[in-house]
């Protein structure tokens, strides 16, 4: 069964990230916040599709709902102000 922390570290090794926390017990639903300086001028949607090609085919197979908030370094440090 997935774990939160395996998808963490797919999430990591797939895409360059300054802070990744997952959070999810069931194995199928997860909640991510992901800071990255990939999403750096891209749309939420082109964001999230960074994500998706990370996870790769884990999307269709492991992964039955994924809730995503990401953020550019410079939005996190905004958000925790």
């Amino acid at each position: 069964m997935l774990t939160a922390s395996d998808l963490r570290s797919y999430i990591m090794d797939g895409l360059s990230s300054d802070y990744v926390e997952v959070q999810g017990d069931d194995g199928q639903h997860f909640e991510a916040v992901i800071v990255s300086p990939k999403f750096t001028g891209k749309n939420r949607v082109q964001q999230h599709q960074l994500v998706y090609l990370a996870l790769g085919e884990r999307m269709r197979t492991e992964i039955h709902a994924l809730s995503i908030q990401t953020f550019t370094p410079e939005a996190w440090i905004k958000s925790n102000n």
